[in-house]
Parts: C-alpha cells; structure tokens; sequence
C-alpha cells in the first residue's frame, strides 16, 4: 500500500510531522520557564538548634529537671522515713521501749516510796543516763534539783501535808 503513494505525498506528511515535532518542542521551551521550583530549606525543629523559642524551651527543660530532682528526694525521704517506721515497730523494738518503760515507772515508784514512805529518807541521789535528780526534805518541803549532762538546772520544790486527793 506504501508503494501506490505518491513520492509528494510521502514528503509532505514527513514535513508534516517534522513541523508538528518543531512546533511541540518550540512550545515546550516557551512553556518550560513557567514551572518553577522552590529551593528546599532545611529548619530544626528544636529550639536548641534553631533558636526560635529558645528561653522557653530552655524554661520547659530546667522545669522538668526540678521537678524530677524534687520527686525522687520525696521518694528517698519518704524510703527513709518509712524505713525508721519499721525499725521502730520491731518486736525487739517494742519490748525495748516497753521494758525501759517499766523501768522508769520503777525508779518513780522507789522515788515515791523514799520520799513518802513508812520510812522516808531526808535526802537522796539518783544518776540516770547523765541526769542527776538530788531530793531532800526540810521543813516539810520536798526539793527536787535535777541536773541534766550539760549542767543546766531545774529546781521542783513541794510542801508535803498541804496537798490531798
């Protein structure tokens, strides 16, 4: 079927193409200048590194620090107190405190008991744990002088027939 064209014909349809391609690529270079490109900008998001925001983040950091500080110290004191709780509530703890009490309840009775007793002393001298507690009687006054291990003084004076129950 090529064959039974016309050389006119066959030149003609080649410019043809040839001019529709010219006109394609001359419309493409006119054209082209009108797509434009940005230019790619890197930015941080940080404001450590860009520096947009700068005093606030760094507020927002020491905030967040202080806090943290502050609540572990919280959780150290409260392990601490807790665990001075619990040393407290030992058994062997317990019987301590409650034996010493005792003790004491003893020395006040035998205190008592020198003072006011079938058989009172005139005077007497008891030494406890760096205390010293001097009693002695005289014109029907008690006179109680306690002396504590820094030396201060505390002086109790009582009449003895003047108070009932």
């Amino acid at each position: 079927m090529i064959e039974d064209v016309h050389p006119m014909k066959q030149i003609t349809i080649a410019s043809i193409i040839q001019i529709v391609v010219l006109a394609f690529m001359a419309m493409s270079m006119l054209l082209i200048n009108k797509a434009f490109a940005d230019e790619m900008v890197h930015q941080f998001k940080n404001p450590s590194f860009s520096g947009v925001g700068t005093s606030t983040h760094y507020l927002t950091i020491e905030n967040q620090e202080f806090s943290r500080k502050m609540s572990i110290k919280e959780e150290l004191k409260a392990i601490q107190e807790q665990i001075e709780r619990d040393k407290e509530n030992t058994t062997l703890a317990r019987f301590i405190r409650n034996l010493e009490s005792r003790i004491y309840a003893q020395l006040s009775r035998q205190l008592v008991e020198n003072l006011f007793g079938e058989t009172p002393s005139e005077n007497g001298t008891l030494t406890l744990e760096g205390n010293t507690i001097t009693y002695s009687v005289e014109d029907g006054i008690i006179t109680l002088v306690i002396t504590d291990s820094n030396g201060d003084q505390t002086t109790i004076q009582l009449p003895i027939g003047n108070f009932t129950f």
